[in-house]
């Protein structure tokens, strides 16, 4: 297979999973703000000021970017705001693992979820990983923007 052909198909298949994951992960966290205020607070990287509005514009940005991804509307743009955010999220992870927080991420359930461990950071890499395909390929193929 040539490349034209491929690329446009893995471009395709890497925006549906960085998308669906992207949406999938901002649902509850804007259905309780509060609680995922609090997972926030357990990184003790985010000043008090700023706790609230981080927790009601990172599930916005992350639903936004993740139906931008899906529906293959300025697909590079999302690619980059999902790739800027899962390089937040992996530093933020290293860094609570580097100081031994026994905290849970606050990635899909803010109800505890699952710890932070080496696992998220392998799982957020490939993440990051995905969203080079959408934001290198020269076509999105397949989406609202064929740009």
């Amino acid at each position: 297979m040539k490349r034209d052909t491929v690329m446009p198909w893995l471009s395709l298949l890497c925006r549906l999973g960085v998308g669906v994951t992207f949406i999938w992960a901002s649902v509850d966290k804007l259905l309780h703000p509060g609680a995922f205020a609090t997972a926030i607070s357990h990184y003790r990287l985010v000043p008090w000021s700023l706790l609230h509005v981080s927790a009601m514009l990172l599930p916005t940005v992350e639903l936004v970017a993740g139906l931008a991804l899906v529906v293959g509307w300025k697909r590079r743009g999302a690619a980059a705001i999902c790739a800027v955010l899962l390089v937040i999220f992996l530093a933020a992870i290293a860094s609570a693992l580097s100081r031994g927080l026994d905290i849970s991420c606050g990635c899909f359930h803010t109800d505890g979820g699952h710890a932070v461990g080496m696992g998220l950071l392998w799982r957020d890499l490939l993440l990051l990983v995905a969203c080079l395909p959408p934001l290198l390929a020269r076509r999105g193929g397949f989406g609202v923007d064929r740009g």
